[in-house]
């Protein structure tokens, strides 16, 4: 994501890259036979529940992003961006789910991708609404990423996608 980019550029460029991202795990599910994105592969869980999993993830995001949740606070003067790679590169490869976006122990695809539908209906139209000054001033300290902007939170939610793209891949069996 480019950080020089400030105001509706920015949150249209957060979008896009979201949309896409989202856009390429709801075509994974639909391409894929319905009994292997419900069948849980070696213990873990199935695309399906992968796929759900990331609708309540961008849900919060999305509520964070709106204000809907009141998560975000404003920043620190001396708060500076740092860029999304480097926040990345710090995110540990396996991380526990908070309980409350666990997915259920079955989930059908059509429930994942509806429910992925919904989540991405949410971020547009968060991200659409969001202000230069909320996505620029306000934002959050997070256990995991640190402090980041509104706008930062809209790309973790594109890198949640991306990361659990290529688990609902594996899970599939794809390469």
């Amino acid at each position: 994501m480019t950080q020089s980019i400030s105001g509706a550029g920015r949150a249209a460029d957060v979008r896009q890259a979201f949309t896409e991202a989202s856009q390429r795990l709801i075509a994974r599910l639909r391409g894929a036979d319905s009994a292997a994105v419900e069948r849980a592969a070696g213990g873990g869980w199935s695309a399906a529940q992968i796929g759900w999993h990331v609708a309540a993830v961008t849900t919060r995001f999305a509520g964070m992003i709106s204000g809907e949740i009141p998560a975000a606070q404003p920043l620190a003067a001396e708060f500076r961006e740092r860029a999304w790679t480097d926040i990345a590169a710090s995110i540990p490869d396996r991380l526990e789910a908070p309980s409350a976006v666990l997915p259920p122990a079955t989930v059908g695809c059509g429930e994942a991708v509806a429910a992925l539908e919904a989540s991405e209906a949410r971020m547009v139209g968060a991200l659409d609404a969001l202000s230069a000054e909320r996505g620029d001033r306000m934002g959050v300290v997070h256990p995991i990423v640190g402090a980041i902007s509104v706008y930062q939170i809209g790309e973790w939610a594109t890198a949640h996608i991306m990361r659990h793209n290529r688990q609902a891949k594996r899970a599939l069996g794809e390469r």
